[in-house]
């Protein structure tokens, strides 16, 4: 991944984004060729020693029966959000700008394991599903259901770690424009009000080195 040194984000934001995304894609490359999956994953700190996303898929999904040819990876994206160069208050001044992009994201190599055990993917899906059930008044947990039921469910699905190597990562957020631009992204997209805005204005005044640097 290209990261230019002001687009790089420290360690802490990067676990952050581990820790809180939502789903994401495992991508192995195999000898039937490239393969990937859409997964919501857990971030677990504590394993090797870089951590590891843990998470399952459906036993008929024929990616996790093909090994892995070197590391597998897993692209973890946070919120995004579109530009527009009229928030910028150099447009008024030379008008040499253009539209772009924000948005948050890791690219998390490492060994891809295997968990056919009910007992492990139970475990990971009661985790996955309290993160998930939090904040709801009434949350739903595993135990539910019938417990046949949940046995039958387990049967078909198997578990699945990547054990983290490396992670590349790019939180861009327009750490390159200057202060007063940086204030017309964020006024505008809280004025804006689309699906992730909210997040993407939250995480450009987090990010902002003109703050940090004063």
């Amino acid at each position: 991944m290209y990261v230019p040194a002001h687009f790089a984000p420290g360690e802490d934001a990067v676990r952050d984004l581990l820790t809180n995304h939502g789903a994401s894609d495992l991508v192995t490359f195999t000898a039937q060729g490239l393969l990937s999956t859409l997964l919501p994953f857990e971030y677990e700190p504590d394993t090797g020693e870089h951590g590891a996303l843990i998470g399952h898929m459906a036993r008929g999904n024929d990616q996790w029966k093909e090994p892995a040819q070197g590391e597998a990876m897993v692209i973890v994206r946070g919120s995004e959000a579109y530009v527009t160069p009229s928030w910028y208050a150099t447009k008024q001044e030379h008008h040499r700008v253009v539209p772009t992009w924000n948005y948050m994201t890791a690219h998390v190599y490492g060994q891809l394991v295997v968990h056919d055990d009910p007992v492990w993917i139970e475990a990971q899906i009661r985790r996955l599903t309290d993160r998930h059930e939090t904040g709801y008044a009434e949350p739903w947990s595993v135990d539910q259901a019938p417990a046949k039921f949940i046995e039958r469910q387990l049967r078909a699905v198997v578990g699945v770690e990547l054990v983290i190597s490396r992670i590349e990562a790019k939180f861009k957020l327009s750490q390159n424009q200057p202060q007063e631009n940086v204030e017309g992204v964020i006024a505008g997209l809280e004025t804006r009000g689309q699906a992730d805005d909210a997040a993407v204005a939250a995480a450009v005044r987090a990010h902002n080195p003109h703050m940090s640097a004063s």
